[in-house]
């Protein structure tokens, strides 16, 4: 299975995807930043399962009709940052998606994130990672996760691994860093938590017109 994930920088890297599934042909697509009032109902052949509806900059998540079929949805709010209650850019900030592989039945989740912003502390990122953990658990009890996207978290990653695998989870980061814009900011934002996937290789693509690089995520289920 084939899993990208991308911060379309307000919406700016739209046009981008159509090459971007072309040419890397991925079962799901995980969005952040996108323009939910402009989006397709498919692209390159994937379908849009469902978007975010709370604010007009949101998450999107698009899957291949023809290897799975779409059980469930769910949107999940998670404890606001300041930044959140002053401009109100996003409450609801994981969207999930329980699908079922069509050739051998097995049933999945796999969701879209995005953090607060780096205004707001890694503590904070921190508890809305483990919440959103939590809430992706409550749409399948046993049923492998895996959750992709913008995760806010360039430093300190290390306090962050050990609290993704407390809560019984694996983090893996992609083979480069996925934000470059600043470069006091440089690092790895973009990756992957998971539980119940081998996961092959993160690979980060060439960045194009977003601050953000997509992430080419390859994974199986255990």
């Amino acid at each position: 299975m084939k899993v990208i994930s991308y911060n379309l920088r307000k919406h700016r890297a739209a046009t981008e995807l159509a090459e971007l599934i072309a040419q890397h042909e991925p079962d799901i697509l995980c969005l952040q930043e996108c323009d939910v009032e402009a989006l397709p109902d498919e692209i390159g052949g994937l379908a849009l399962a469902d978007a975010t509806q709370g604010n007009r900059l949101g998450l999107a998540l698009y899957y291949r009709k023809n290897t799975f079929r779409l059980l469930a949805m769910r949107t999940f709010g998670l404890k606001k940052s300041l930044h959140d209650r002053v401009l109100k850019p996003a409450h609801e900030r994981v969207l999930g998606a329980r699908l079922q592989d069509i050739d051998n039945g097995r049933e999945l989740i796999v969701a879209s994130f995005h953090a607060a912003p780096l205004t707001a502390l890694n503590s904070l990122r921190r508890n809305q990672i483990r919440a959103a953990l939590t809430e992706l658990e409550s749409m399948g009890r046993g049923v492998p996760v895996l959750m992709v996207g913008d995760y806010n978290y360039p430093v300190f990653k290390e306090n962050l691994g050990q609290t993704v695998r407390d809560h019984g989870y694996t983090l893996t980061l992609s083979d480069d860093r996925t934000y470059t814009r600043y470069r006091v900011f440089k690092g790895h934002y973009d990756f992957a938590t998971s539980d119940g996937f081998a996961i092959d290789r993160i690979q980060t693509l060439p960045q194009r017109s977003s601050d953000h690089r997509p992430i080419l995520i390859t994974a199986a289920v255990d």
